[in-house]
């Protein structure tokens, strides 16, 4: 914008962030897109390409802060694109050099606390920087499109960890390993291929393995997308939607996919006894689900009122730091060998606020 002040800059970012947010219809769907916007004013000196660098880093400076975020460029932002910039060279590195570690967190049945399975979440042990959280490196692997190699590299890792613990010790026969997949990897044509060859070699039972897949990736329908569910189902392999809640799909639409499970986001607990009727919308929530015929698991439990609000109301199954926080391949195992049961409320270090891959 010519001899734009900053008042107008921010004037037409405010109004592209509304426009953007405007509800859209495809087909019988409709659609909420949310954006992020960097603002950056140019001086005299400043070239065309070095304007739009500034401005893309103050864009993904937003993005880390949430959704709907303007932010306006600033000299400091420079350091954390180099920052950026190196990780990003060591990142692709990461995963050939075996500095990539898997966690696993506990899902229980909410009625007797049963371990029903485990989630696998990805964490990047960094040597010099230690134990980088997803939230750190999950988008800049997007963004450098190393997202697919990484979530090749947790597939295949994690299941022959689950193989290790069935020669070591007797799991259950509907114990379930639950892995995320992105959005880039649902789209990729030779998806349920890879993993019906690692269920062969390693001898392991499709239905002890479950995909999370967000909302955002199944939104459009697309045909590779929804090949790939519909083989996965054939295969016999659980298929769930995760961090439900947050604003794409409704009951009625996931009736329409091939899923069997709905992990409701943990945003929905945050509020359940600080905010009047929270209680009466997770109810309700929940029964929708329930008669979609889908299963409902509830992510984010941290306190033993959230949890008995949750059997009171009739809910299966549940995973948060109030039953097991995240543990290593080891830990996981010495609890897996010696117990099915999990004894809650203690060695509790808090709740995790990196996003749960």
């Amino acid at each position: 914008l010519p001899a734009a002040t900053m008042d107008i800059a921010m004037q037409v970012a405010r109004r592209a962030l509304e426009v953007l947010g405007e509800q859209i219809r495809l087909d019988s769907l409709y659609v909420h897109s949310r954006a992020s916007i960097g603002v950056r004013l140019g001086t005299a000196d400043q070239t065309a390409e070095e304007l739009l660098l500034d401005a893309d880093t103050a864009m993904y400076a937003a993005k880390r802060e949430g959704r709907s975020i303007i932010k306006v460029f600033e000299p400091v932002m420079l350091y954390s694109r180099q920052l950026r910039s190196q990780m990003a060279t060591e990142l692709r590195g990461a995963i050939s050099s075996d500095e990539l570690v898997l966690h696993y967190q506990p899902v229980v049945e909410l009625a007797t606390n049963r371990i029903l399975g485990v989630e696998v979440l990805v964490r990047w042990q960094h040597p010099l920087r230690g134990l980088i959280p997803p939230d750190t490196f999950i988008p800049l692997a997007e963004e450098i499109g190393v997202i697919h190699d990484l979530d090749r590299w947790v597939m295949s890792a994690s299941l022959r960890q689950l193989a290790q613990w069935r020669r070591d010790f007797v799991l259950d026969d509907d114990f379930q390993l639950r892995v995320n997949l992105s959005a880039v990897e649902l789209k990729q044509l030779d998806l349920v291929d890879h993993i019906r060859t690692l269920l062969r070699e390693l001898d392991l039972p499709a239905r002890n393995l479950v995909v999370e897949i967000t909302e955002t990736a199944i939104v459009t329908r697309g045909e590779v997308e929804m090949y790939s569910l519909l083989s996965l189902q054939q295969l016999g392999v659980g298929i769930e939607i995760d961090d439900f809640g947050t604003g794409y799909s409704s009951i009625s639409y996931l009736r329409e996919l091939p899923v069997s499970m709905v992990k409701v986001d943990r945003s929905l607990l945050v509020e359940l006894n600080t905010r009047a009727g929270q209680l009466e919308f997770v109810a309700a929530i929940l029964q929708l689900i329930r008669a979609a015929g889908l299963e409902a698991v509830f992510e984010g439990i941290e306190t033993r009122e959230q949890a008995d609000q949750l059997r009171a109301l009739g809910c299966a199954s549940g995973q948060g730091y109030y039953f097991s926080r995240p543990m290593p391949a080891e830990e996981t195992g010495a609890l897996l060998s010696t117990t099915r049961y999990l004894r809650v409320g203690e060695g509790v270090d808090g709740p995790e606020t990196a996003p749960s891959r």
